[in-house]
């Protein structure tokens, strides 16, 4: 009976070009993930964003980028701005998400292009229907309640693209209501403050862009008052 041998392979040659940039892609990306570039609130710099088993590129939308605990940010292609980026993003559901609420906790640190062999994208695959963020809009809620918390939101005003939108026309319906929030309606404590916005509930929305939200508020209290 014929004994089989096994002949250790040597060194076939060198690696063709091709093959060396996949190779230095794939030491890039490892050396990224073991060390990520911290990212900082505020800096307004792309960041790479968990999704899954993936990494994706996020931009963050500038003014709700200092939040310990959620950003908004909108998950654009790897290739950004590059030609033909815009068009494979449309293909793949990059450009249809808009505005995302981020958590931080989801960060793995600023962009680099050693990330972009980890995205749906390099594999060629549509976003998931489900990326893990829901719509960054917001709202400005009006509630009165009792003091064991029981009660009713009477004004909901909103969506707002923005955090310091929604904050500044919380602030403004607090000073309307300071001195007689206690009052306004009788055994509750009526306060103003700002909230995700709701989009299963966007017919009980008031448009804050289209009348003066102290307007509003007296109309919302006679209406409860009545």
């Amino acid at each position: 009976m014929k004994r089989l041998t096994f002949r250790r392979c040597g060194n076939a040659g060198a690696l063709s070009p091709e093959d060396q940039a996949v190779v230095d892609q794939f030491r890039a990306t490892l050396t990224a993930l073991c060390n990520p570039e911290p990212w900082m609130p505020g800096s307004a710099r792309d960041i790479a964003v968990r999704v899954g088993p993936f990494i994706e590129r996020a931009h963050p939308r500038p003014g709700d980028d200092h939040g310990p605990d959620m950003i908004a940010v909108a998950l654009v292609h790897p290739d950004t701005p590059h030609a033909g980026a815009h068009l494979h993003g449309s293909q793949l559901g990059y450009t249809e998400r808009g505005w995302l609420r981020c958590e931080t906790t989801a960060i793995l640190g600023a962009w680099q292009p050693a990330y972009t062999m980890l995205t749906h994208a390099a594999a060629n695959l549509p976003l998931p229907n489900d990326v893990g963020m829901p719509p960054a809009h917001y709202a400005v809620d009006v509630e009165a309640r009792e003091p064991d918390g029981s009660g009713f939101t009477f004004l909901r005003l909103g969506p707002y693209t923005q955090t310091w939108l929604a904050s500044r026309d919380a602030d403004r319906l607090k000073t309307e209501l300071e001195g007689h929030a206690a009052t306004v309606v009788p055994g509750f404590a009526v306060t103003a403050k700002c909230a995700p916005f709701d989009f299963g509930d966007r017919e009980n929305y008031s448009d804050p862009y289209r009348t003066d939200v102290t307007a509003l508020l007296t109309a919302a209290v006679a209406g409860v008052s009545e």
